[in-house]
């Protein structure tokens, strides 16, 4: 059986957190002369700002728990899902002796995560569909392999990771497995965050970066057991995500008809888009996409990089990732940006078709 005392940093399980001001009273009073703040108002614009945030995102936690199926006390929020990624590096790998295995090509955080906290890295490639290999992650896996970071919808080929390998990994791996899902929502595949109950070593990550469209608000989400929660809120610095985040999330969380309206339109141009691809010559491959984003494969990416540039198209260029020669990463834009993306392609192919 799985236990997270049996990972944990052994330090770690008898610390004793900060107690921040708002930690030691919840509730109303008429004066509060507790927090060391300004109360004679903020220079920001709003008399709301001088005072600290919740610490804990309660409103929010609420929230989510009736939109994602879930108890609030199995939600952490942070400052972006990296301040999670981190954080579960912190509260598990011992520096210089521990490792995470990472299976490339995927999200670049993991890497520089353990990197910063200088834990082992270990490599497990995905096969030629970007797909697990289960008994190699199984060889590479020690007694020091404390984390395995899975990216599903992955990042950068944007496919699904076929559910019964994950599944397998989840069972069989002695630390936590990470699922990061920060493209979920462009998929019609259920959430790993439905099925924590099962496992106790599963934490899901997830963001409203993406389809949310609030990528300038820095909010991410961990879905784990209530214990696992419980450390990260631990380790975690006292007011992470601030009043503003808070606020405006919590109304965003209140419109999902609009959001689900957003996605209709990205799908449907994804589709439109990816049709396109198909059609272009100079387009050797399209990878299957279940994200906002799109993998194609093409004789010289670093030109067609620079070409699109010019023509004021920025693009993402993976050619450096393994299993990723010569791909570009091409998001998925309002219908008149991915107009000017095919004019563009279009045009870049008619002038080598008349090299």
């Amino acid at each position: 059986m799985f236990s997270i005392e049996k990972i944990i940093r052994p330090h770690l399980l008898g610390l004793k957190p900060y107690s921040s001001a708002r930690d030691e009273f919840e509730g109303e009073a008429s004066v509060y002369l507790d927090a060391n703040e300004n109360n004679l108002g903020s220079l920001a614009g709003g008399v709301d700002y001088n005072r600290y945030p919740d610490p804990y995102q309660k409103t929010i936690k609420e929230k989510l728990a009736k939109l994602k199926g879930v108890k609030s006390e199995q939600i952490f929020i942070g400052n972006g899902s990296d301040e999670a990624i981190d954080l579960l590096v912190r509260l598990v790998c011992e520096p210089g002796q521990d490792e995470v295995l990472l299976l490339p090509p995927t999200y670049g955080m993991y890497e520089v995560s353990a990197n910063i906290h200088n834990v082992g890295i270990q490599r497990v490639p995905l096969d030629s569909r970007f797909q697990p290999v289960f008994e190699k992650i199984a060889e590479k896996q020690t007694e020091r392999t404390k984390i395995l970071f899975l990216c599903s919808p992955n990042n950068p080929t944007g496919n699904i990771l076929e559910p019964a390998t994950v599944e397998k990994l989840i069972q069989s791996f002695n630390g936590l497995v990470v699922v990061d899902e920060a493209y979920i929502d462009f998929t019609v595949s259920p959430s790993w965050s439905t099925r924590l109950e099962e496992f106790p070593n599963l934490v899901v990550l997830q963001t409203l970066s993406k389809a949310w469209g609030m990528a300038g608000l820095r909010l991410g989400m961990a879905f784990a057991s209530p214990q696992i929660i419980s450390l990260l809120n631990k380790i975690k610095p006292p007011y992470n995500v601030n009043v503003v985040t808070q606020e405006l999330v919590s109304n965003a969380l209140d419109k999902t008809a609009q959001l689900h309206d957003m996605l209709e339109v990205i799908v449907q141009e994804r589709t439109r888009v990816m049709d396109q691809f198909e059609s272009l010559s100079l387009i050797e491959k399209v990878y299957p996409s279940d994200a906002n984003f799109v993998l194609v494969q093409v004789p010289n990416a670093n030109e067609l990089y620079a070409y699109l540039l010019e023509r004021g198209v920025v693009v993402r260029n993976r050619s450096t990732q393994p299993g990723c020669a010569n791909c570009l990463r091409i998001t998925i834009g309002t219908p008149e940006e991915n107009d000017h993306l095919l004019d563009s392609l279009k045009a870049y192919s008619a002038q080598v078709t008349t090299k």
